[in-house]
This record gives structure tokens, sequence and C-alpha cells, in this order.
């Protein structure tokens, strides 16, 4: 009785330590092998738009929409184009209010020409070129103007058409993303935007602040000293702070490169959204960051820093 009370005990005491382990810390993390995005950003449609899957061949009118179904967007001004980095498709344009820009492989651009008129225009609504303006990171020559058949004025990006997708409802959505094999994000110069073809999560020996993890944008990743890596993950970092250091959604283990394995996982925020850590340290971008490289983060309010390969806080106090 006692030898089994023992070995009760003992599988007991194992198992706890398994589950301590596994909360953060544990070599071989299980992540689901999707691309990684910050958190906001929601899955992509399917080829004809639809949220629920593939659409079967021959339904569907390549627009993103079904004929007749939708009613005309109001028009709404483009005001500052901003870039924004996308996980999967590094720098994209939006508008004034943070929606993607989208270009149509029917379209020329030289000379501008729209060919996306009536319910396609009611699904991909023309971007209006009166009031908009380039913001930082843009070259505003990239900017023009074509006329379409009813007389209004569209913005074009290096010539080419720029249209917003009626299923993108939120900044940083990029929905209509290769929707019918036609339609696809605008980078800002007008080419379609393209995966940097970093991985995830890997490592950047910069001038000052030697080795240092970046997305796959090559954007910096940073640590807020406030947030707590043991015995589990938190992040303290909510509401507007999260506008100013987007999350980084989770990565896969091996879709990193250079990043210490252990603690390299996912955990849920207190949000119920899934967040990466390295060394189960929670882990951002930041927003003033504006191209790959920039380490403008660094030591904000003396409690944001870059993160090192093994998860440490690049030149802050104590590391």
């Amino acid at each position: 009785m006692n030898t089994s009370w023992r070995t009760a005990s003992l599988v007991a005491a194992a198992a706890s330590v398994l589950v301590l382990t596994t909360a953060c810390g544990q070599d071989s993390a299980t992540t689901p092998a999707s691309a990684a995005r910050n958190i906001g950003a929601t899955a992509a449609a399917d080829d004809y738009g639809s949220p629920g899957g593939a659409a079967a061949p021959g339904t569907g009118n390549g627009y993103g929409a079904d004929q007749g179904t939708a009613s005309p967007a109001p028009v709404t001004p483009a005001g500052e184009l901003t870039v924004a980095g996308d996980p999967e498709l590094g720098d994209v344009l939006t508008d004034g209010s943070g929606l993607t820009l989208y270009r149509f492989d029917k379209d020329t651009a030289d000379p501008p020409t729209s060919h996306c008129e009536g319910d396609c225009a009611t699904t991909w609504p023309p971007v209006p070129a009166a009031d908009a303006t380039a913001g930082a990171g843009i070259d505003k020559a990239w900017l023009g103007e074509v006329r379409r058949a009813d007389g209004t004025r569209q913005l074009t990006i290096g010539g080419w058409p720029a249209y917003r997708y009626a299923k993108d409802v939120n900044a940083g959505d990029v929905n209509g993303q290769g929707v019918g094999g036609k339609w696809f994000a605008l980078a800002p110069t007008g080419r379609k935007a393209e995966s940097s073809g970093l991985p995830g999560l890997s490592v950047r020996k910069d001038a000052k602040l030697g080795d240092i993890v970046v997305d796959r944008n090559g954007r910096t990743v940073y640590r807020f000293l406030k947030d707590q890596a043991w015995p589990e993950s938190v992040s303290r970092c909510t509401g507007t702070c999260l506008e100013k250091w987007p999350a980084v959604g989770p990565v896969a283990a091996g879709d990193t490169k250079g990043v210490k394995k252990k603690g390299l996982m996912p955990f849920t925020r207190s949000d119920g959204v899934r967040q990466m850590t390295v060394n189960c340290w929670p882990v951002y971008t930041f927003s003033g960051d504006k191209a790959p490289g920039d380490t403008n983060g660094q030591g904000v309010g003396g409690t944001w820093y870059a993160v090192s390969p093994d998860g440490k806080a690049v030149g802050a106090p104590g590391e």
C-alpha cells in the first residue's frame, strides 16, 4: 500500500511539473502553423470574398459579392495615406481610416484606366482623389488620378486605380487580398504588396543594439518592462497602449530563425486574444517605426526595449 501511494504521489508531482513547464518555458511549443498577424487583423476571405470557405466553381462574379446583393457605399474621402505593416504582405497602403487599398488586375496603369463599374464598384468602392495626401513613407510623386466613366476622379498609385473592399470593416483588415485571383493590396509604389520572405520571427544585427528580434516585415520587436513572464505570461499593455504597441500574434515554432526556442510560445491575453512571447515575455512592434530597421521604440518611457534572441530587454536597467 505504501509503495502504491508513493508511486501515485510521484506521478502526480511529475504531472504538476509538466503543467508548469507547458504554461511557460518548454522547448517544443505547439503553435498553430499559420503566419503571424498583429492583434486586430482578421482571417482572409475565400476567392470570392465570402467568409465561409471557397465558392463552388462557376459561382460568384469574381468581384467578391454576388450580383445585385450590395448597396452603393457612401463616398469616403481618402485623407492622409499611410503605410501599415502586414505580417504576411509587408508594407501595405492604407487610407486615413487605416483601411487597406487595393488594385485590380483588369485595370491598367499606363494609361491609368479603371475597368471596375456597376456591381464591381459597389463591392470595391473607388477611392476619391480629391483630398488624398501622402503621409510618412509615401512619395507624393506616386499619387495621381484618373477620370472614371461617371465623371468622378479616382485616386491612382503608381498609375493603378485604388479601391477599398466592402468586407474590410476594421483598420488592418486585408480580406480583399487575392479575391478572384485579381484583387491585391497596394504597396506604397503601386505594386502588389508582397511578403518580405522573412520568417515570422528572426534575428537582425543592429549597429547600436547588437542582435535583436524582428518580425516577418523586418520590424523591431519590443518588450514592456511592466509585463510579466513568470509564473505565467501577462500583458499590461491594453487599450490605447495597443494602438501604439501592436501585440505580435502567434508564430509557429518552425517559422522562426535564431530565436531561443525555450519559452517561445503564444499565450492568451486578458482580452482573449493570443499573443506571442519570447522566453515567455509578451512581444510587440512599435507604430512609430515606419520602416524595417527602425528602432524608434528603444527606451521609450524607460519601459520599452528591443528584444534579444534570448528574450532579454536590450539596454534595459538590470538586464
